[in-house]
């Protein structure tokens, strides 16, 4: 405010003189008071105060003064009040009136007492203790104002609220019961009204209390309030009621201060209630306490005096608060702003607002409307319930308060919360202003047991959330309309309910449609607008809601759900219309003389009742089981209120819109009453209790327009029959669910469209004693379109199909049989099947569709069937063999030609034999000279294996000691044996190998023998110095030893040889001084190494000095033919052939020339393995006469001696011999018949294989044998590749396991069978030709334990391994061929290697004569 002007003194004076005169009429002439009353004007500070200094400088009042009038003071400067000096005029409505340009300080415990105080300054400040005070003094309130009580009640005086009284009025409600009436209501922004004075209790004596006067203090920059500013009113004695506060006008741009502000009642027998503040303060530093409550009642202290008001003009909030004062008196609010609206309206402390009009507009749209602390806040009167009120405000926010409305309410906010709070709308029971509207826009929260209440229809509409939070929030009403959410949330434990729980009388109660037979249209087709309608048949609807999340309990007598999204039941959660039906209705339970009623009917009949003899049936059935609508129906006598009521209607989608999804893992019952539960009903109230005979009441209707349905495990969706009394009383019959689905997704688009999981229920109730239970309700479904059938349109089964609309399970039918190929199964396809053929997969991904063929099948089937197939493949590879021998026969040439070449005489190596005769071929042993010089040949022991390799014995025999040293040879032999010795890991890969692939093995095995012997001759030739010869020229050139092997590696030796300068008669020996001189056989006996005697040109040469080399040529060849029958394993009896050879063609022939020979063993290892050979020894001449005759030996030309002799004779025969081996330092034994006896065989893994494959004597034919052999080739090839398409059917596995690992035993046989028939030379087709075989011995192994392992491992119902044919009973087919295609080969191998390698069959001639003369 801008500081005054002297030209304004003047006439601002005269304007509060004015004003004065107007308010006060003791001012006024005419005054009618009994004292004269004057005006001091243009008051001097030191005349008139008794202060120093001037008003317009600066005047200090040191001294107090009471006045007995008015005072005005004008001045230009400043006024300061000592502490302690006190200016006062204690007269009710004196004036005391300062108005200067400067400041106004009232100093420590100073004070201005007055009726009322105006101040106008440029600042003001009141220290502490200082004081502005009009408490009791205010002078008369305004004309026409009860705020003074009549009567001799004592009641407190009125202003801003009512004032208390203590007075007891049965016939009114506590807030009906007031003292002095509130005023002044229409000037809240600047109240200017004394306080009333306070009733008495004595017509003699006026004790009541005085009312609070005025105050207003106009700061233009600051007021600094650290004392007190009160207008309060005065306090009265226990025969009085209290003075009601005055009036407080603050303006100021700031305020700052902890003193108190203060227009309150007073207090008395009845408290007097509180007055009224406006502040209009720009700018609040602190926040001094500012009071407008009611005084205290000492007559009835939970009563005291009604709050005041509060009023800041700035933030225009209105605030009353009665200082957590408990009361029952009414603060008023009777006229309400237009333009400028009230920002917010805060009502707290148990202060008490009401609102009293017919129709009023509460319209605080700027701000919040806020109750806290027991605040409560009344729209109407009790006793007239018909007025409609609005509320209209951004924010409506309730803590621990109430909000009554009596009439109807129409409110808008933004936002809603309640804490611990209550709404209660009485409508009175008048269906015009029966319905009321909460809408809340934004947000709506009840929390800590907030309840909103209706007796009547309400309707709460919002735009976002609606939440209960938990335990005891509640919004019911009798008709309850929840609208245009996005989402409800109902909290564990809190409730949305319609209608009422024991409702009054004076409840406007819901009509239920119990006697009509016609559905609703609103169930079917509700309206679109989501209005309160009381003429609709809901009780209780959310309407356009997208989400619903049920935690709590919605209850009702009719639910419906419209244009909702989605609908989620917690296991905490339920909607339940149980016991809220029809208490008569169409299927009502009957009623028999006795009293006894039998059970109602709906979906099911009621159980009938009975008692003492009387039977009465049940309610009937009634209802449309494909589109229920109907309540369920009560039973028992309504005349007693003995009565129990049917189940009531949920309905969740309406035909138009359906719900999306319902998720359920709670409970949604309409179940009916048991009888054990009743008591006696009258409108919905209870007056007594009651329970003889009744019947049970019948389930409701669930009606469902969904899509998508889920039920938890412990969920329920029941309508059950109620039970019946224990005195007969009848089962309620059960009611209806029903399942209108709604755009049933078919075809590939199809979904399920439920998921149970939970329990779906429809039963009768149990009749008790002797009554009968109710009938089952029904429990239906929309008609399935086709393809789907049953309560939840789910997918016929795998092999039925349906073609019609309609849900009996029945309308699935079988699919027919012939359909169905073998090897197939019927298949679920989304959506169903709607028609024949039904689909149907192959049982495995390896079949193919249509008819669920493997490869092979598919293959055989393509040219005609198995037997035709079978036709042209044998017809094709015997085409193929035709050509393949042709070009065998032209690719290979005359090498394989049987017949004898020239033999040229006197030549060392005779070509008419086959070419077993020529192993004669050693590298470096060529030399014919060498025999000139040899002393003796050592053999190594052992067969030369991994676990058995080549060794020789440290001693030197008897033979070489002349021309070695003895150290330096076992030397040498630590040498040659260290050397001879494999590597580990040389055994490790053929251990694997033999175990994975036979052939392998045997191929690595020649490899690294055939690296050994290299290893050895290249260390005997090269790196040793041949230390241990006593020979110079030997040590020098390095020729006295040499190491060499048979071709097939198993047999070494080392030759001895003279170096040329030992000049001794006696070296090198002549052949008899060689005799006894063993001859070993390379070889095993095996398949792949039989025994052979190698003659190379030493021992040829040696044997030439006795024995003519034809002669010796033709005996190494026949021996060799005899011995390549020899079977290791079997040798006890295929040495015997060799033992009768040798006694009937070999030595015949050469005792002529002074030489025998017996077979024998020798060298036996550690290991025990023996090598088997000849013992050559002299033939004393006197034993024998010799025949010479041309062309060769005669069997009966052989000496008597060499004939059929005793045993005696051949045992001292034996005898010598092993005598003479014994001389000679031989670790050996001779082998006769006898002897074989004793001979023990070893017989390793490998013996059965023996058994398939073995050498056997040539059948000729050879190109007969090639051409068969081709064609079974190339049949066992195909074979192999339509085994492996087999195996590629069965399992990808298998096939892999086929292709990558048995594939050397699968496949193999194919490419070594063409390379041994298209080999060069009889030698390497024979060894080829052995290769073959094995692999074809491990193919057909390799097979067997797979097609075992299949035929034990796979025990899939349709399939057979190996299956040739569609029929199972064929599967023996292709396992039957293979084994027989094998067996053929096996015995074709051997003929064809035995032709190669015998080309002159005469060689196993049993006549000696034939044989020699071959």
């Amino acid at each position: 405010m801008a500081a005054f002007s002297n030209q304004s003194v003047v006439p601002l004076a005269l304007l509060f003189i004015v004003f004065s005169v107007l308010q006060n009429p003791r001012i006024s002439a005419s005054s009618s008071s009994s004292f004269s009353y004057s005006i001091i004007e243009g008051a001097s500070c030191e005349e008139d105060l008794n202060g120093t200094g001037s008003f317009d400088s600066l005047c200090v009042l040191n001294t107090s003064v009471s006045l007995e009038n008015d005072l005005y003071i004008r001045g230009k400067g400043d006024v300061r009040v000592e502490p302690g000096v006190s200016l006062s005029c204690p007269i009710a409505g004196c004036v005391i009136d300062v108005n200067i340009s400067g400041s106004l300080e009232l100093g420590k415990s100073s004070s201005i007492v007055a009726g009322t105080v105006v101040v106008g300054a440029a600042n003001v400040s009141l220290d502490e203790g200082a004081l502005i005070n009009c408490t009791g003094l205010g002078g008369k309130p305004p004309d026409q104002t009860s705020g003074t009580p009549l009567g001799v009640d004592g009641a407190g005086g009125g202003h801003g609220g009512r004032g208390a009284c203590c007075v007891k009025d049965d016939r009114k409600l506590p807030e009906d019961v007031w003292g002095g009436d509130a005023y002044s209501w229409s000037t809240l922004a600047e109240p200017w009204s004394y306080g009333s004075k306070g009733g008495t209790m004595s017509k003699e004596v006026d004790t009541g209390g005085g009312g609070g006067g005025r105050i207003k203090v106009i700061v233009e920059d600051i007021l600094d309030v650290n004392g007190n500013i009160c207008a309060d009113g005065g306090d009265a004695s226990l025969t009085g009621g209290g003075g009601s506060g005055g009036s407080i006008i603050l303006k100021a741009y700031k305020m700052k201060g902890n003193g108190k502000i203060s227009a309150s009642g007073g207090n008395g027998w009845a408290g007097g209630g509180g007055g009224r503040i406006a502040i209009d303060i720009f700018s609040c530093h602190e926040d001094p306490e500012i009071l407008v409550h009611g005084g205290i009642s000492h007559g009835c202290p939970e009563n005291c005096g009604a709050a005041g008001t509060l009023f800041d003009s700035v933030p225009r909030s209105l605030i009353m608060s009665n200082h957590n004062l408990t009361t029952e008196t009414d603060t008023l609010l009777l006229e309400l702003p237009n333009q400028p609206l009230w920002t917010n309206v805060f009502i707290r402390n148990h202060a008490r607002v009401v609102v009293p009009l017919l129709w009023s507009r509460v319209q605080v749209v700027r701000g919040q409307l806020s109750l806290l602390c027991r605040g409560i806040l009344t729209f109407g009167l009790s006793h007239y319930p018909f007025s409609e009120f609005e509320l209209m405000s951004e924010e409506l926010l309730m803590s621990d308060s109430v909000i009554k409305v009596y009439g109807a309410l129409r409110m808008s906010v933004k936002m809603l919360l309640m804490w611990n709070s209550k709404m209660f709308i009485d409508g009175g029971g008048d269906s015009i202003v029966a319905t009321s509207l909460l809408e809340a826009s934004n947000l709506v929260v009840l929390k800590e047991s907030s309840v909103i209440r209706s007796n009547s229809n309400l309707g709460v509409h919002g735009q976002g959330l609606l939440n209960l939070s938990g335990p005891g929030d509640r919004i019911e009403a009798q008709r309850l309309i929840l609208s245009l959410f996005y989402r409800i949330n109902v909290g564990p434990g809190s409730v949305l309910r319609g209608p009422l729980e024991n409702a009054t009388s004076d409840d406007l109660t819901p009509r239920l449609y119990c006697e009509s037979r016609e559905c609703p249209v609103e169930l079917l087709h509700p309206p679109e607008d989501c209005n309160v309608n009381s003429s609709l048949s809901f009780t209780l609807q959310i309407c356009r809601v997208e989400d619903i999340h049920v935690e709590g309990s919605i209850q009702g007598a009719v639910i419906h759900f419209h244009r909702a999204r989605s609908i989620i039941v917690y296991s905490s959660g339920s909607i339940s219309t149980s016991g809220l039906g029809c208490r008569g209705g169409m299927g009502r339970g009957r009623i028999s003389s006795n009293g006894v009623s039998s059970g109602a009917g709906h979906g099911g009949k009621g159980g009938g009742g009975y008692y003492d003899g009387s039977f009465v049936e049940g309610g009937d059935a009634y209802g449309d089981a494909q589109l229920p609508c109907e309540l369920g129906s009560g039973s028992g006598n309504e005349t007693f209120g003995l009565t129990t009521a049917g189940g009531g209607i949920i309905v969740m989608g309406s035909l138009e819109h359906s719900l999306s999804s319902l998720l359920v893992d709670g409970s949604v019952k309409a179940d009916g009453e048991s009888s054990h539960l009743i008591v006696r009903h009258q409108d919905y109230g209870t007056i007594g209790d009651g329970n003889v005979g009744t019947g049970g009441g019948s389930g409701g209707t669930i009606l469902l327009f969904l899509r998508m349905l889920t039920l938890g495990e412990m969920s329920t969706l029941s309508s059950t029959g109620g039970h019946g009394s224990h005195i007969g009383g009848g089962g309620g019959g059960g009611g209806r669910i029903h399942f209108h689905w709604t755009d049933i997704p078919i075809g590939d688009e199809y979904l399920p469209i439920a998921s149970i999981d939970g329990e779906i229920t429809a039963r009768g109730g149990l009749g008790k004693d002797e009554g009968v239970a109710g009938e089952n309700g029904t429990i239906t479904g929309k008609e399935c379109p086709k393809g789907l059938f049953g309560l939840f349109c789910v997918e016929c089964p795998s092999g039925t199909y349906k073609n019609v609309t309609g849900s009996d399970p029945e309308l699935c039918r079988s699919c027919p049989a012939y359909e169905l190929p073998h090897r197939a199964m019927y298949i679920n396809v989304r959506g169903g099947v709607a028609g024949t053929p039904c689909p149907y997969k192959c049982m495995s991904d390896r079949y193919h569709m249509p008819n669920c063929y493997t490869p092979l099948e598919e293959l055989i089937y393509t040219f005609g069937g198995p037997w035709l197939f079978g036709l042209l493949l044998s017809g094709l590879l015997v085409l193929l063999a035709l050509v393949l021998s042709v070009a065998r026969m032209k690719f290979v040439g005359a090498d394989e030609l049987p017949g004898p070449a020239p033999t040229q005489h006197g030549s060392q190596i005779d070509h008419s034999f086959p070419f077993l005769e020529s192993l004669n071929e050693v590298l470096e042993t060529n030399r014919a000279e060498e025999s000139q010089s040899h002393v003796h040949r050592m053999y190594f022991m052992g067969p030369n294996t991994f676990s058995e390799p080549w060794h020789l014995p440290h001693s030197p025999p008897d033979q070489v000691m002349e021309i070695v040293y003895e150290d330096a040879f076992n030397r040498f032999v630590d040498e040659i044996n260290a050397l001879a010795a494999y590597q580990w890991w040389e055994g490790a890969v053929y251990s694997i190998l033999s175990v994975l692939v036979y052939p392998f093995a045997w191929s690595w095995l020649q490899w690294r023998r055939k690296k050994k012997l290299q290893r050895l001759r290249e260390f005997v030739r090269s790196e040793y110095d041949h230390s241990c010869l006593r020979s110079c020229r030997s040590r020098a050139l390095y020729e006295g030893l040499k190491v060499a092997a048979t071709p097939d590696l198993m047999l070494g030796y080392i030759d001895f040889f003279l170096g040329g300068d030992e000049k001794r008669p006696d070296l090198p020996p002549r052949l008899h001084q060689r005799f006894p001189m063993c001859l070993i056989f390379g070889g095993d006996g095996s398949y792949m190494a039989p025994f052979s005697l190698h003659s190379d040109n030493v021992l040829t040469s040696l044997m030439s000095q006795s024995v003519p080399p034809t002669i010796w040529y033709r005996l190494v060849a026949g021996l060799n033919a005899q011995l390549r029958l020899v079977r290791r394993g079997r040798l006890r009896v295929t040495l015997l052939p060799v033992l009768s050879w040798l006694e009937t063609h070999a030595n015949p022939a050469l005792n002529m020339h002074g030489v025998w020979i017996d077979l024998a063993w020798f060298q036996a290892t550690g290991f025990g393995y023996c090598q088997f050979g000849l013992v050559a020894y002299a033939f004393e001449e006197e034993a024998f006469t010799s025949c010479e005759v041309s062309g060769g030996l005669l069997r009966d030309e052989l000496p008597r001696t060499y004939s059929l002799q005793g045993d005696d004779q051949v045992n001292h025969n034996v005898r010598s011999n092993e005598n003479i081996l014994l001389r000679k330092r031989i670790c050996g034994a001779i082998l006769d018949s006898n002897s074989l006896r004793m001979l023990e065989e070893r017989r390793d893994v490998f013996f059965p294989l023996s058994l398939i494959v073995h050498n056997t004597r040539p059948v000729g034919h050879q190109d007969l044998v090639g051409l068969v052999l081709s064609v079974l080739l190339l049949g066992d090839f195909s074979l192999v590749l339509l085994t492996l398409l087999q195996l590629y059917s069965i399992s990808l596995g298998d096939f892999f396991l086929v292709l990558f690992i048995l594939p050397l035993g699968i496949l193999s046989p194919f490419p070594a069978g063409i390379n041994a028939l298209f080999s060069h030379g009889p030698r390497r087709s024979a060894g080829l030709a052995r290769v073959y075989a094995l692999w074809n011995v491990v193919a057909f192994i390799c097979g067997f334990l797979h097609y075992r392992s299949q035929s034990s491992s796979k025990k899939h119902p349709n399939f057979q391994p190996w299956n040739f044919s569609m029929e199972e009973n064929g599967w023996w087919m292709l396992p039957t061929c293979l084994v027989l295609c094998k067996c053929v080969q096996a015995r074709l191998i051997d003929w064809h290697v035995a032709n190669l390698e015998i080309q002159d069959r005469s060689l196993y001639s049993k006549d000696p004569n034939r044989f020699w003369q071959s």
